[in-house]
């Protein structure tokens, strides 16, 4: 494969991923080029590696999901090699971009991730990302992979729900009235020994 064509395809990659301001996976990135017929699966691939061992893209896993971010230097490598990139293959990255910018946001703006703790139970991490900035994250322990596995299914489904009525709750003024008495502590039984008869 020639140099001139390998590099062609990183500063494809650099111009996607400097065009969004949230992480794309592996698989987003992957259709775009192949759907275009600019190179195969194993050249992207293969140009995503060595972005990633020159520093130009960082990737983080989630749940065996690769996502992928531009770093500093990959930002002005791009600014320095741009022109390379024809006006034609900019145009169709911006009008894909353009065309699919909510359903890619979507796909990786509600990240729900799990591990096994050393008690045995299972940490799940399910959080609201957008434009890059936490909004909202919840941690849950659960004592099996299986319920792991279905709350980070379900996260996707139920995260906006969860996340306005949390806001809701915390944003409304309480009535202090409505909520009960501070404990006292637990009751405890006279002194046997200072008990009047």
């Amino acid at each position: 494969m020639p140099s001139e064509a390998m590099m062609l395809y990183k500063l494809i990659l650099l111009y996607i991923l400097n065009r969004v301001d949230f992480p794309l996976t592996n698989n987003q990135l992957t259709e775009f080029i192949l759907g275009k017929e600019y190179t195969n699966y194993f050249n992207v691939q293969q140009s995503i590696s060595q972005l990633i061992d020159d520093d130009y893209i960082v990737m983080e896993t989630i749940r065996n999901n690769s996502l992928y971010r531009i770093t500093d230097s990959g930002k002005q490598t791009l600014s320095f090699f741009q022109n390379e990139i024809s006006a034609g293959i900019c145009k169709d990255i911006d009008e894909y971009l353009n065309r699919n910018e909510y359903q890619l946001r979507e796909d990786v703006a509600n990240p729900a991730d799990y591990e096994k703790q050393k008690t045995g139970d299972y940490l799940t991490r399910l959080q609201v990302i957008e434009r890059g900035t936490t909004l909202f994250e919840i941690k849950l322990s659960v004592s099996s992979e299986e319920e792991a596995i279905r709350i980070c299914n379900d996260w996707k489904n139920v995260n906006a729900d969860l996340y306005r009525c949390v806001m809701t709750k915390l944003m409304t003024p309480q009535d202090p009235s409505d909520s009960a008495a501070p404990s006292q502590g637990p009751s405890q039984d006279p002194d046997p020994d200072t008990t009047q008869s």
